[in-house]
């Protein structure tokens, strides 16, 4: 089983949605993020993976969690076992042109094909919809508005 460190970010819009990449590798919504590099920052991890899968730019960002132990074990659908250890930002950006009319969906064309949809949900529409295992401790924790860093 490998360990994998991840940077992951909470961007709300205007009303306190939060936006929600539906993944094309296994099809679950989740936050924008992804793995570190070597020698990599998390914080540029975070900003990295933001821009890459949303073209947005993090413009101000805070620490608000590190997701580790056993609830972040997670299987491929290839069978590859892997452990989490996330550090999630809560980070601004620059909406700006970005959103397309209908108010909830960002204008982004992914030239890696990492994200099938981009959209602002509330924490209640979040309830309803298939989550990435690993990051339903995230939204859980929003919801109930848990405070402190460590979380396992």
């Amino acid at each position: 089983m490998r360990i994998i460190v991840t940077g992951g970010a909470i961007i709300q819009d205007a009303w306190g949605r939060i936006l929600l990449q539906r993944r094309s590798d296994y099809g679950d919504w989740g936050l924008p993020g992804g793995g570190m590099e070597p020698g990599e920052l998390i914080e540029d991890t975070m900003k990295r993976e933001v821009w890459e899968e949303t073209g947005l730019d993090v413009t101000a960002f805070q620490l608000y969690g590190v997701y580790s132990g056993s609830r972040m074990q997670h299987t491929y659908p290839d069978g590859n076992e892997v452990v989490f250890v996330m550090f999630i930002f809560h980070a601004e950006v620059d909406l700006q042109g970005k959103m397309a009319s209908d108010g909830k969906r960002l204008r982004f064309r992914d030239p890696r094909g990492e994200s099938l949809k981009l959209e602002f949900k509330s924490l209640e529409e979040i309830d309803h919809l298939p989550i990435s295992s690993v990051q339903r401790p995230v939204f859980e924790d929003l919801k109930v508005e848990k405070q402190g860093v460590l979380r396992s």
